[in-house]
């Protein structure tokens, strides 16, 4: 058995046993090593890929600004809390300009006003102004007994671990605009 390199056109070709090899032809092992490679690159890069997007993707929002949406005329607050209601077109991961109606519980505290989430910080039930014969002018969460002061600061000993949210405000031609939620800790 012979076992030589012939050198034909440009081609390397190997005799082995009577028969002609290419000596350029792709052996089992490199074509294990290429597919496992290819392979392991895929599943690498669709686990990458979603990280990268989720660390880009706040970069590529910062200029897009929160709406501020009308929600009731300054004549219409007073110094005691008032539930109004608004709407806003919610871009969902489904369903594109969905209308979603939030509330918020306003007043006027001096020259300024103060506009709280009525979203309970214990489990997400809602809060009222009021309601509670036992805790009078206070936000009283039903579910689990919750309790805010009128600006929204949590009740120590009662479920809630943190104050109501506050939506952003501001005023133009009479009218009062609420904008983004500011979480308070």
């Amino acid at each position: 058995m012979s076992d030589h390199t012939l050198d034909h056109g440009g081609a390397k070709w190997r005799e082995n046993a009577g028969r002609q090899e290419n000596v350029n032809e792709i052996t089992r092992r490199q074509f294990l090593t290429y597919t496992l490679m290819g392979t392991g690159g895929f599943m690498v890069s669709t686990l990458l890929v979603p990280s990268v997007r989720y660390a880009v993707d706040p970069l590529l929002k910062k200029g897009e600004e929160e709406p501020y949406v009308p929600v009731a005329d300054v004549s219409e607050i007073g110094s005691e809390p008032k539930r109004f209601e608004f709407t806003l077109k919610v871009d969902d991961a489904w369903v594109k300009n969905q209308q979603t109606t939030y509330s918020a519980w306003v007043y006027k505290q001096g020259s300024d006003f103060v506009a709280l989430s009525p979203v309970c910080k214990h489990l997400g039930c809602t809060v009222s102004w009021n309601t509670s014969p036992q805790h009078p002018e206070m936000f009283y969460c039903p579910c689990h007994g919750g309790l805010y002061t009128k600006d929204g600061i949590n009740v120590p000993g009662t479920p809630p671990r943190a104050p109501l949210d506050m939506y952003d405000y501001k005023v133009e031609n009479g009218k009062l605009y609420l904008g983004p939620l500011i979480q308070r800790t």
